[in-house]
């Protein structure tokens, strides 16, 4: 790039000064962004995460070329990597630093050359984009049967979102951890309302389709990979959970509550959508589903254990699955501790 000579050092934004000490890592940094390749990937994250094979299609340069440019990216910590099944995704680090790089970037002139390039690289990005959804479309496809089948069982999803919506009005959502996403849908009507959201699922299937319709978010999204009995996030950092449809396939349902617990802050809230008890067994050979239903006075033992209220319970019927909708928040004079085997048996 080009740096407009026009431009006075005063109107240029300044990057963290940094002492003695640490002037290799400010040479490491700047080395990081002075080649081409490198500034190119970091202008594409900043439209969100993407795949070592994607980046690589859209720089029209190898696989382990790119890896070399990202692990350069990673080692001055503007870029960090992370494997999702068989794919490696990367994406910036959220940091002032990174921050202050890109704005600079911004203020400053590119040559003709390098216009054409940024435009070329976002019509690339755009079809890689298309293509996550055709993707999704695809796996839709080859599902449709299935879910639509479980779907024809219950009230229409419309009128379980509305009521979704209705019970977390005027609720501070804040950082939102959506279990179980999916296809992103509940992050996606959601996470208007909060500041920013993690969607977490155990599939790299469902996480592929999940970005790409998460891909036009208001607000910052972060998928991650990872399992509801062991949710890979620090205690008390989270401020709203939603877990939709997703508590029947937990084999044990009370740690995952308590999972949820122990990431959440006091007086946040947990909102769980699932089955009422039922006798369809069908859901257990053909869906996988472990437990067939929850009651009211289960899901409040677990949540007490866990040091949960339960604040509101509504009960959409109309199908032959009765859908119920359990809200609770976490007391603030909770000091959390996992329950005990017998605690967790009791409200089995």
């Amino acid at each position: 790039m080009a740096m407009d000579a026009t431009r006075k050092p005063s109107q240029i934004t300044s990057l963290p000064t940094s002492s003695d000490e640490n002037r290799l890592s400010i040479l490491d940094l700047f080395r990081a962004m002075g080649d081409p390749s490198r500034l190119r990937i970091m202008t594409l994250l900043r439209r969100g995460e993407l795949a070592i094979g994607e980046i690589a299609q859209l720089l029209e340069q190898s696989q382990p070329r790119v890896s070399r440019h990202v692990r350069i990216l990673e080692e001055a910590e503007l870029a960090e990597r992370r494997k999702e099944g068989s794919w490696v995704f990367v994406r910036l680090v959220r940091s002032p630093t990174t921050d202050a790089l890109m704005q600079f970037a911004d203020q400053v002139t590119l040559s003709t050359l390098e216009t054409r390039i940024s435009e070329s690289d976002r019509k690339r990005l755009t079809a890689v984009q298309e293509e996550r959804e055709a993707a999704a479309g695809r796996y839709f496809a080859a599902h449709a049967e299935e879910w639509d089948a479980i779907r024809s069982l219950h009230v229409a999803e419309a009128e379980v979102e509305q009521s979704i919506l209705a019970m977390m009005r005027n609720r501070r959502l804040g950082h939102l951890l959506d279990i179980g996403t999916g296809t992103g849908r509940m992050a996606m009507i959601m996470g208007a309302s909060a500041t920013r959201v993690t969607a977490l699922d155990r599939s790299p299937e469902m996480l592929r389709i999940a970005r790409g319709r998460l891909s036009g978010a208001t607000v910052p999204v972060e998928l991650v990979q990872g399992d509801f009995t062991a949710l890979p996030l620090a205690d008390d950092s989270v401020d709203s959970i939603v877990m939709h449809q997703v508590l029947h396939y937990a084999a044990s349902p009370d740690q995952v509550i308590a999972e949820a617990a122990r990431v959440l802050r006091p007086s946040g809230h947990v909102l769980i959508v699932d089955f009422a008890p039922h006798d369809r067994e069908e859901l257990r050979r053909d869906a996988a589903h472990a437990r067939l239903g929850f009651s009211d006075g289960q899901i409040r033992g677990w949540f007490a254990a866990s040091g949960l209220i339960i604040e509101t319970v509504e009960a959409l019927t109309g199908g032959a699955l009765t859908v119920k909708i359990w809200l609770g928040r976490r007391r603030s004079d909770v000091v959390k501790n996992q329950p005990s085997p017998e605690t967790r048996k009791a409200v089995a």
